[in-house]
């Protein structure tokens, strides 16, 4: 029990903290009414894709934890990643501060390259799981770009 543990809090968490988010940004959300890049997908992709790369990132943590090769270097990395990730929406949706969105996602990605690294050397399954999140983040940041580039 104590194993199953290791994965499933950190993949509630995150799924949490991201919902929490979400739900606040909700009443602000204008993704519909910008003009978009090509390539942008129907925003009912979006909470498909988050709910399935939080899931990912709590399950590449709880490997981690799960094998104790979580130290305080990957939980702090994590920690920070995350925070700068549910940071990102506010920016953008609420505040409406787009070029500072595709600033701020620059951070966010250079994080998470970071932490696939370290994830990796620990476990390579659990920096492998991480794929997914960086590819999609560099795929917001095109679109994020896009969008502040189209809507001035």
């Amino acid at each position: 029990m104590q194993k199953i543990k290791h994965y499933v809090k950190p993949m509630l968490f995150t799924l949490l903290a991201g919902g929490i988010v979400g739900f606040l940004i909700a009443p602000y959300m204008d993704f519909n009414e910008l003009q978009k890049p090509f390539l942008a997908p129907p925003s009912i992709l979006f909470p498909i894709a988050w709910t399935i790369l939080y899931l990912l990132m709590g399950l590449a943590y709880g490997i981690l934890k799960d094998e104790e090769q979580l130290q305080t270097p990957e939980r702090n990395i994590y920690i920070v990643q995350l925070v700068v990730n549910l940071l990102w929406p506010i920016f953008f949706f609420i505040a409406k501060w787009r070029l500072f969105s595709f600033i701020w996602l620059l951070l966010l990605i250079f994080l998470v390259m970071v932490m696939i690294k370290r994830f990796y050397h620990k476990n390579k399954v659990s920096g492998l799981l991480l794929i997914p999140y960086i590819l999609w983040l560099f795929f917001a940041a095109y679109l994020n770009f896009g969008i502040y580039y189209l809507n001035g």
